[in-house]
């Protein structure tokens, strides 16, 4: 006669079960609160940046006023592509751990927007053309993969994913703050290309197309710049 055994306590939960939908909730109040504060930051940012884009002859107002629209802007732009990360640390340390992580994953933006109101000025047609070269460049590079894939794994810290997301987007983000750092219309595309990047794994059927096209851009805003919408000061 056989004996059956009762089913251990200490198995894992299903996923419809009552001790699994504490997590789920957590990570979907997590994902809604992050995707919220995106959007929230795209309206601030927007309504700040109204009337100051002046393509390459852009001025940056006082470091208060840039470094708060800075942070702005970087939550607009960088949070969605985070959102993968964020789930992954909600329901690793429940939802008090998210604020932190965001938090620091922002601290590491706002030191960029430090460095960029330090080195930037008002410039011309060909710098903004040899910077996008050199973005489109970096696109290529090795440096550019491995911070790439670091940005998609698992990282414990908002800090330390900050790091690697910086090292990933700063190509695109430095072609920004050439071309037009107060553009509404340039932050939304390289908001797409930071986001598509975050989201799928390196493809060199598109990834070097993109590359090529950014290098392309650069080519153009050197020999031809006033053809290119947004970039010259309106006369």
């Amino acid at each position: 006669m056989s004996v059956q055994r009762e089913p251990s306590s200490s198995a894992p939960p299903a996923p419809g079960s009552a001790m699994a939908r504490p997590g789920v909730a957590a990570a979907a109040a997590a994902l809604a609160a992050t995707l919220g504060l995106a959007a929230a930051s795209w309206v601030v940012a927007v309504r700040q940046m109204s009337g100051m884009d002046m393509g390459v002859a852009t001025r940056l107002g006082s470091f208060a006023f840039f470094a708060a629209l800075w942070v702005w802007m970087m939550a607009a732009m960088m949070l969605p592509g985070a959102a993968p990360a964020v789930l992954r640390r909600a329901q690793a340390g429940g939802v008090r751990a998210v604020p932190l992580f965001v938090v620091s994953y922002l601290a590491v933006w706002a030191l960029v927007g430090v460095a960029v109101y330090a080195l930037y000025r008002p410039h011309g047609p060909a710098a903004a053309g040899a910077v996008a070269i050199a973005a489109g460049v970096y696109e290529l590079t090795p440096l550019k993969r491995h911070f790439r894939r670091r940005c998609r794994e698992s990282v414990r810290s908002g800090f330390g994913f900050g790091l690697c997301c910086v090292g990933s987007s700063i190509g695109l983000m430095v072609l920004l703050v050439a071309l037009g750092v107060m553009s509404v219309a340039w932050m939304a595309v390289i908001t797409v290309l930071a986001l598509a990047q975050k989201l799928r794994p390196a493809q060199a059927a598109v990834d070097v197309p993109l590359a090529l096209a950014i290098v392309g851009l650069g080519i153009w805003i050197v020999l031809a710049p006033s053809s290119v919408p947004g970039l010259m000061p309106p006369m």
